[in-house]
């Protein structure tokens, strides 16, 4: 279970996003840090009862850096307000499919599951896989539970022509636009802190 102290921290961060307030309140970081960490090593836990592949992962290895990478960014503010975990099997630089869990305050917190940007090759395996498995897929998305806690496919991440070895009479194009391939479970605050 998730602190209240560790949204208290995400809310003071959001409200006071420089260095000089990070390092005075880096002890307290540091508490939160451990406590998102607890809370994705119980999270591997669980789901390694049902995905073996993730069983042997550390909590502290699939955590992203609160820092934010400024170089080539407008918003020069140098932390996230937000934390994050990546949970395939090969931790947060692996590029297979996955789990992501998304922990910010104000309603913003959400799980996620998928591919997100694979590569080309695997990109192109994937679209090949939901062509020929296409009724299959179709059956798998539109089914009841996974429209309840999903919605739908997100499509935010789409080509805006047709990939290329397709037909734009393919009955499923809209599907092959899209460059990722993953679900989003939104979070309200008083359901991450339960």
């Amino acid at each position: 279970m998730i602190q209240k102290s560790t949204f208290d921290f995400l809310n003071k961060l959001k409200n006071n996003n420089n260095k000089d307030w990070f390092d005075k309140n880096r002890p307290v970081y540091e508490l939160t840090k451990n406590d998102f960490e607890t809370f994705v090593n119980e999270l591997i836990s669980s789901c390694s009862k049902f995905d073996v592949t993730i069983k042997h992962l550390e909590g502290k290895k699939c955590i992203f850096r609160i820092n934010r990478d400024i170089r080539f960014s407008k918003d020069k503010t140098p932390y996230k307000i937000n934390m994050g975990a990546s949970i395939s099997p090969g931790g947060k630089k692996s590029f297979t499919a996955g789990y992501y869990i998304h922990l910010q305050p104000g309603g913003a917190s959400f799980l996620a599951g998928g591919m997100w940007q694979p590569e080309p090759s695997k990109l192109n395996a994937i679209r090949q896989e939901i062509d020929y498995n296409r009724d299959e897929f179709k059956k798998i998305i539109n089914h009841k539970d996974f429209k309840k806690y999903f919605g739908v496919l997100s499509n935010e991440d789409k080509l805006k022509t047709v990939p290329k070895g397709y037909d734009k009479t393919h009955p499923e194009i809209e599907l092959l636009k899209n460059k990722s391939f993953i679900v989003v479970h939104d979070l309200k605050d008083k359901d991450v802190l339960s």
